[in-house]
């Protein structure tokens, strides 16, 4: 946890590409608990907000990690091919 944490800026790629498992998605939750409101993240994803209790296979955490993210969110909407 203490790596992921130490960077301004840390740049997660790709987000619901894959399902994720219910302990890496508590893992994941820690992270971004740990960079809320003191370090910058930028995810890329392709998957609505939507969708993402499907991701994490879980809606709790899906909506804990969703509400830490869009506090202070800039959301940038692509639509077009890839």
């Amino acid at each position: 946890m203490k790596h992921y944490a130490k960077y301004k800026l840390l740049i997660i790629d790709e987000i619901g590409y894959l399902p994720i498992d219910g302990e890496d998605a508590k893992l994941f939750f820690q992270v971004i608990d740990l960079r809320y409101e003191q370090k910058s993240t930028i995810l890329t994803t392709n998957a609505s907000f939507k969708t993402w209790g499907e991701i994490f296979q879980d809606p709790k955490i899906a909506n804990a990690i969703l509400d830490r993210i869009l506090h202070h969110a800039t959301v940038v909407n692509i639509i077009g091919d890839s």
